[in-house]
């Protein structure tokens, strides 16, 4: 199984390698959401997220950032990191082959971190000029650490993705990433739902609802954690 495991990582950073064999113009777009209270409670919480892509060819690779962290009293109530990287290979105009590597560390998720590689097939089910909906599925290896042992597990794991946006109107615009990863050790489901109102050409307002859940986290952690986000969003 490791020999197996090692080959799925192997392909999956081979795949992100390659993207450095030639390069586009970077676009992207960045968003920033920040709240601060003070009086008889103090709170304060920041949500910031980076999307950059990069398309060539046949190549097309996507980086994905995200941090949250949240306060009372000085307290911290969430701190949230993740950070994605895609690679996609174009078979046909619809079909593509993928490596992923993606990383995530939640304070109070009750893992000090969860990482994963993987490599599979993507087909772009709708992909017209104002709505898009993909999927993809893949195989690779998994490993986690638990906060109250430091034990770590690792394991073979099966991925599966959805990517769906729609521009209702020219200034709204729906989105929603859906992602799970299944190993022995755990079963991690996210998935993003926003809404997107552009008020510049650059600037647009993201209402948003994200949702993680853990299958196996260690007691007494809850499965489930939601988060709402109004963001301010900016593209390049």
């Amino acid at each position: 199984m490791k020999s197996s495991m090692t080959t799925t990582l192997s392909i999956a950073i081979g795949l992100a390698a390659l993207s450095t064999a030639a390069r586009a113009d970077w676009t992207g777009k960045g968003e920033l959401g920040f709240v601060q209270a003070s009086g008889n409670t103090s709170n304060s919480t920041l949500d910031a997220k980076l999307k950059l892509s990069n398309a060539w060819d046949v190549w097309k690779e996507t980086l994905d950032l995200e941090a949250l962290r949240a306060a009372t009293n000085g307290v911290d109530t969430a701190q949230r990191y993740l950070a994605t990287s895609q690679t996609d290979y174009a078979l046909t105009e619809r079909s593509f082959l993928f490596g992923n590597l993606a990383y995530r560390r939640d304070k109070f998720s009750g893992f000090t971190y969860q990482l994963d590689a993987s490599t599979g097939y993507g087909y772009k089910l709708i992909d017209t000029k104002t709505e898009k909906l993909s999927t993809q599925m893949g195989v690779g290896y998994g490993r986690l650490q638990y906060q109250n042992t430091d034990q770590t597990k690792s394991n073979a794991v099966v991925t599966a993705g959805l990517d769906y946006e729609n521009a209702l109107t020219d200034t709204t615009k729906v989105v929603d990433k859906f992602g799970y990863t299944a190993g022995s050790a755990n079963q991690l489901m996210h998935n993003f739902l926003g809404l997107e109102v552009k008020m510049t050409t650059a600037l647009a307002l993201s209402v948003g609802l994200d949702i993680q859940h853990n299958s196996n986290p260690p007691a007494p952690k809850k499965t489930t954690d939601t988060l709402t986000t109004v963001n301010l969003v900016f593209g390049f």
